[in-house]
């Protein structure tokens, strides 16, 4: 099983820069960045606290840090064009040499949607788009030209150049939808990724390979991702995103059973971790946990 790290956007480039290259040096696999412009509008959080750009920050990453995989966790569908998109990534490819992982979802944080005037249709609309957009990256990406005469895209003998180092750059589609959604993710992803225990996980899986089974896919075809937040000595939160740990001893029983459900990859946000060399420190514990049931 394969553990990555997701350093949090909305805190300087220097401390995210510091998170990767850590990474890069102790041997963890990856290292992934949110797509958001603002926090997500919530009781107690600062609206206008600053977060820096995911394309950037992609591009930037994957220049400076070698070894491990970069990706988008994951680039929303609303928020560009999806040949800009395709360009976007490509680029950021050629920039990292190759380990360049294009994570997408179809959008869903009204804030950013209203403060930018950025339509966020109904859901209905909103996977349409997204599945349309999909032919586009896919098109453009893996293609010599992409013709597309869509509802919400148009394309006429498009083309994408340089292609990806990759061929095929990996797609991973992030979102939990079980009707729609993973029927999304059976038909075009290379990688799955949800937040969620466990158990949620397990239930997820356990769709998307029904799904995979109606397409005829392989379901071994999408390597599955997921996370949680992260506490490697303390008490886990008991409200907001899914949370695991709480003594190493903890933690290792919990990442034993993502590794018993299928789990391809954990991905772990440094949100609970801590800052500077606690950080760092919390990382190496968490590798460590890793290494010694032999998942790595």
């Amino acid at each position: 099983m394969r553990v990555s790290i997701w350093p949090g956007a909305a805190q300087p480039y220097s401390d995210m820069l510091e998170v990767a290259q850590h990474a890069a040096a102790t041997g963890w696999d990856g290292v992934w960045v949110a797509d958001h412009f603002m926090p997500n509008a919530s009781p107690g959080v600062d609206p206008r606290h600053p977060v820096l750009e995911a394309g950037s920050l992609v591009a930037a990453l994957g220049a400076v840090v070698p070894r491990v995989r970069i990706g988008t966790l994951v680039y929303g569908n609303t928020y560009r064009h999806p040949a800009l998109l395709a360009n976007m990534a490509a680029t950021a490819d050629h920039i990292c040499g190759g380990r360049f992982t294009l994570g997408v979802g179809a959008g869903w944080q009204v804030n950013e949607h209203e403060q930018y005037g950025i339509e966020l249709p109904r859901v209905k609309q909103l996977l349409d788009r997204f599945e349309e957009a999909l032919l586009v990256l896919r098109g453009l990406l893996r293609e010599p030209s992409t013709t597309i005469d869509g509802t919400y895209y148009q394309l006429t003998d498009a083309v994408c150049e340089p292609k990806p180092l990759q061929d095929p750059l990996p797609l991973l589609i992030g979102g939990k939808g079980e009707k729609r959604m993973l029927r999304i993710v059976a038909e075009h992803a290379d990688l799955w990724n949800s937040w969620g225990l466990p158990e949620t996980i397990a239930h997820r899986i356990s769709v998307l390979d029904a799904h995979c089974a109606a397409v005829g896919r392989d379901p071994a075809a999408i390597s599955r991702t997921a996370q949680a937040l992260v506490v490697v000595d303390g008490p886990v939160p008991q409200a907001g995103p899914p949370a695991i740990g709480g003594t190493p001893a903890q933690l290792a029983a919990t990442v034993e059973e993502y590794r018993r459900i299928g789990l391809d990859e954990l991905i772990v946000p440094d949100g609970l971790l801590g800052t500077g060399a606690d950080r760092l420190k919390a990382m190496d514990t968490v590798l460590s946990i890793v290494r010694d049931q032999g998942l790595l």
